[in-house]
């Protein structure tokens, strides 16, 4: 999995780099803020992302609220990563949007459960879009008939929406899926074709 690494300490975000290679994913570093920020609005921006609270250009946390005002279904995945141990600033990370906070110095074995979290969430919030975009699409090509139907007591002849009137067939096709095979009922054979209406009693 791509990860952002948003960490402005050289030393710190190689060994950040270095831990996720070795786990397995591809770590994208940016060096501040604001070269984080750019990078997460980009359609192919990582969908985890490992954010340092302090850092120039703009910290951390200016980073994780414009990243949370942004529209889109799929919000990345956010740890923060911060000396800070104040329960107050913690908790105000979290409010922000974080969704999970790791400690400097950070333990590397609990760096990698928390990343291992982080990629089953992602991974389970794509799965559930996929089932809600299956769902819509399924949605939009069924087509049903509901409510009141005005139709017309002589002809018979349905009004739409838009006040106009068509013919029963061409109602149903427009708000189904059915499609109509034609033919000619006894009664209207009778009336009609009354010729062949003993043929087609015999048959």
């Amino acid at each position: 999995m791509r990860i952002l690494i948003a960490e402005d300490d050289f030393t710190s975000r190689g060994m950040l780099a270095a831990v996720l290679k070795k786990a397995g994913h591809e770590p994208v570093e940016t060096v501040n803020g604001l070269e984080a920020w750019g990078a997460l609005q980009k359609p192919d921006a990582p969908r985890l992302v490992i954010l340092d609270w302090m850092m120039p250009e703009m910290d951390g946390l200016e980073v994780l609220r414009r990243v949370r005002a942004l529209p889109g279904d799929r919000p990345p995945y956010i740890l923060m990563l911060t000396t800070k141990t104040d329960k107050a600033e913690i908790i105000a990370g979290l409010d922000a949007g974080a969704n999970d906070y790791l400690a400097k110095p950070f333990d590397v074995g609990e760096l990698r459960a928390r990343v291992e979290v982080g990629r089953r969430m992602v991974e389970m919030q794509d799965e559930l879009a996929g089932k809600i975009g299956e769902l819509q699409r399924a949605l939009a090509e069924i087509k049903t008939l509901r409510g009141i139907v005005p139709i017309c007591a002589s002809c018979k002849k349905i009004r739409d929406d838009h006040g106009y009137w068509s013919q029963v067939e061409v109602y149903v096709r427009d708000h189904t899926e059915a499609e109509f095979s034609h033919s000619v009922c006894p009664e209207c054979m009778k009336k009609l074709y009354p010729e062949f209406a003993g043929d087609a009693e015999d048959t």
